[in-house]
């Protein structure tokens, strides 16, 4: 019986590592290089490139489906946008933070971690603050918050982060919980973009259709797109002659 449940475990293992294998983007930046994009699920992201974990908005339990962190290697870097549960998980970064991992993080997040173990680890990182992670690596935070004044409250001006990662001139521009802000409208050169459309909190199809025209990622994925009906979604980006992947990032 013991060789049973055990060849089970090993069974379920193999299944999901080939689930979650077939969710997996691979590009290649221009000089050949590697990135490959992994969806968790709604603003969570998982990024590597020359074999180091970026984590983005890691959260295991606040929003479905739950993700067991135990089993994601341990990042590198972890990049938080705000502090809304839906983004900011403190359990989830301690389980993937090890001796050298950096967290990325507005003041807010910060102050939340200020008496955990892992607050050592912590880099603040402010609205205009750009940040070298690795050899021609950086990561730039800009502004993201609601412009709508019904939506103020939700997200106020300077308290979050969108942030481009460049990758070596691999750009990728991660916008956060956010609406049409004057600093999305100068965000230029992007090879892959994370953007919003969830019209409660953030983008609106109309604004979500204005960014993604006025960006022009070769790529993009609508996230964070809450009850947001999937089939406006991909209309709202037809056209414009962008790449739009979409995934579970309900």
């Amino acid at each position: 019986m013991r060789w049973f449940v055990g060849l089970l475990i090993v069974l379920l293992v193999s299944c999901n590592a080939r689930e979650e294998a077939k969710l997996r983007d691979t590009y290649y930046t221009r000089k050949g290089e590697k990135v490959v994009i992994t969806p968790i699920k709604h603003a969570s992201i998982q990024i590597n490139f020359r074999g180091l974990e970026y984590e983005v908005d890691p959260v295991s339990s606040y929003s479905r489906p739950i993700i067991d962190y135990t089993d994601k290697p341990k990042a590198d870097f972890i990049i938080v946008t705000n502090e809304h549960l839906d983004h900011f998980d403190p359990y989830a970064i301690a389980l993937l933070t090890k001796n050298t991992t950096n967290i990325l993080l507005p003041l807010r997040c910060m102050n939340k971690l200020a008496k955990t173990t892992i607050y050592s680890h912590c880099v603040l990182m402010r609205n205009g603050f750009k940040a070298e992670l690795d050899d021609d690596v950086t990561v730039f935070a800009l502004a993201a918050y609601n412009i709508t004044k019904d939506k103020r409250r939700h997200a106020p001006k300077g308290v979050a982060n969108g942030y481009i990662l460049d990758l070596d001139g691999f750009r990728i521009y991660i916008a956060g919980d956010t609406e049409l802000t004057p600093e999305m409208r100068g965000v230029k050169d992007i090879d892959i973009a994370f953007l919003p459309c969830d019209y409660t909190q953030a983008l609106d199809l109309k604004q979500f259709r204005e960014a993604a025209r006025m960006i022009r990622p070769k790529v993009l994925y609508p996230y964070h797109y809450g009850a947001t009906d999937t089939t406006a979604i991909r209309k709202a980006a037809s056209g414009l002659g962008i790449d739009v992947r979409m995934r579970a990032f309900r």
